[in-house]
């Protein structure tokens, strides 16, 4: 798989978060997907593609107008990394919270292990700190 490749489907991975169109969730990820999210999550793994499926569906039920824009790509052999930022309007449940209607700008950092041209593991920081005082946890 050469450099283009490998940034096409970390691409779409992040359209994917943007659209919520959950049958790109084989083409993008292998059967056995494991994300690694922050340790300080309530839960702080997903596994396979039902796990995609549920993180992207609890990320855009909890706020409207998801949308990650990718600032930064750097790959390096089966890795790829994105430096982006992740925005949208806090319109449902999220850890706990009941909706604040308060928009959202988070920066965000993944890294992406590719294997067989799909996205087979992901580690993910987020600005956990500004997210939370933007919506007033803080």
């Amino acid at each position: 798989m050469n450099r283009e490749d490998k940034i096409a489907v970390v691409e779409r991975l992040h359209l994917l978060w943007n659209t919520g169109e959950l049958s790109l969730v084989p083409t993008i990820y292998r059967h056995d997907f494991v994300a690694h999210m922050p340790k300080g999550w309530e839960r702080s793994e997903f596994v396979g593609h039902a796990g995609v499926r549920e993180a992207v569906l609890r990320i855009r039920n909890a706020f409207s107008n998801w949308h990650e824009v990718i600032e930064d790509i750097i790959v390096e052999d089966d890795k790829v990394v994105t430096r982006y930022i992740s925005s949208g309007i806090h319109t449902g449940n999220f850890i706990g919270l009941a909706p604040t209607g308060k928009p959202i700008q988070i920066d965000e950092m993944s890294i992406y292990r590719l294997e067989q041209g799909v996205v087979a593991e992901q580690w993910c920081l987020t600005d956990d700190l500004s997210l939370n005082r933007q919506l007033g946890l803080m």
